[in-house]
């Protein structure tokens, strides 16, 4: 794959940053543990690491289970936009990382992806929660979510 579809590698790993903040790092950090990606000497290489994969995921974990909790705010709120902004920057700048592009270019990128992630993740569950439980719609969007990053990573693997 050519270095061309880079950006949209960037705005993609934003949107699944955008839909749960921690599982697009926690993506990262298995794929550079299985050596699918190199991480190389990117700033954010310490954050998304392959040691610091079972952490990241224990706090997946943790995110996608909090996510079906009653009292949960909505992703819309300032922390959690934040939160999957910055989320979605630090990935979109590790993928450019892995592909020796520009740092800042795939930060703008994966931030903007995140926050569209968010606003159609949360626009699209008020939508399909008319007509399904919202478990439901919460546990199909988790996979939307896992599937969309790993598809991301694996056409990163490809590309770099």
């Amino acid at each position: 794959m050519k270095h061309t579809y880079t950006p949209a590698l960037a705005i993609g790993i934003g949107a699944v940053a955008g839909l749960r903040a921690l599982t697009a790092p926690a993506l990262l950090a298995w794929a550079a543990k299985y050596r699918l990606i190199r991480l190389g000497s990117s700033p954010f290489a310490t954050i998304i690491s392959a040691t610091a994969s079972k952490r990241i995921t224990d706090f997946a974990v943790s995110e996608l289970i909090a996510d079906k909790l009653p009292f949960t705010p909505s992703r819309l709120n300032a922390a959690p936009l934040a939160s999957r902004i910055v989320s979605g920057a630090i990935c979109g700048a590790t993928i450019y990382g892995v592909v020796k592009r520009p740092l800042t270019e795939g930060a703008v990128l994966g931030g903007l992806g995140a926050i569209a992630g968010a606003f159609a993740g949360y626009h699209m569950r008020k939508k399909l929660s008319r007509g399904m439980p919202d478990l439901g719609v919460a546990v199909l969007e988790d996979a939307f979510a896992i599937g969309g990053g790993v598809l991301i990573i694996a056409l990163t693997a490809a590309s770099s």
